[in-house]
């Protein structure tokens, strides 16, 4: 069985914990995951949450949470967390890093959004680079629209697509 051409291709992933429960939130996150399909190979991965917490540190939370990511990757896997104390970007910044991996990554480009508390040092350890999409807090939820919404950006102005009027 020969691999088809497009097989090939490097994926990028979004691992996140935990499933996105707010409807409203499905439907734009989906939304965007489509649209972006059709510039890159691309998904959305989910790790069940913890259940059973109430018991847990928020260490012992974080720890767990760090084994399952763990779990989710693949060896020549890049990864990239989504976290507050990363860089900062403007999207047209973020389309030109996206270039530039699109060119340097040759398997996977596998961006995370962990857990409530953030992630355990193992986890920071094997990530490449960090990102901030604000300096402002927001739900773990609303993160991944916002991230799929611009990673959507990003692959439009690759491809010269408009992308201030949208």
């Amino acid at each position: 069985m020969h691999d088809k051409p497009e097989d090939k291709r490097m994926k990028f992933t979004l691992l996140v914990v935990g499933r996105t429960v707010e409807k409203h939130y499905i439907t734009a996150i989906n939304d965007y995951v489509e649209r972006t399909k059709h510039f890159i190979s691309f998904d959305m991965e989910v790790i069940p949450e913890l259940k059973n917490t109430k018991s847990l540190s928020m260490e012992q939370q974080k720890e767990k949470e760090g084994e399952l990511i763990s779990k989710a990757l693949q060896p020549g896997d890049v990864v990239v967390l989504l976290d507050e104390h990363g860089k900062e970007f403007r999207s047209v910044e973020f389309a030109d890093w996206m270039a530039r991996k699109m060119h340097t990554v040759n398997k996977r480009l596998v961006f995370i959004i962990g857990g409530p508390y953030g992630f355990a040092p193992k986890i920071y350890d094997i990530a490449k680079e960090k990102i901030s999409l604000s300096k402002m807090t927001f739900s773990h939820q609303m993160i991944r629209l916002i991230f799929v919404e611009q990673l959507y950006r990003a692959m439009n102005i690759l491809n010269g697509g408009p992308y201030h009027h949208e």
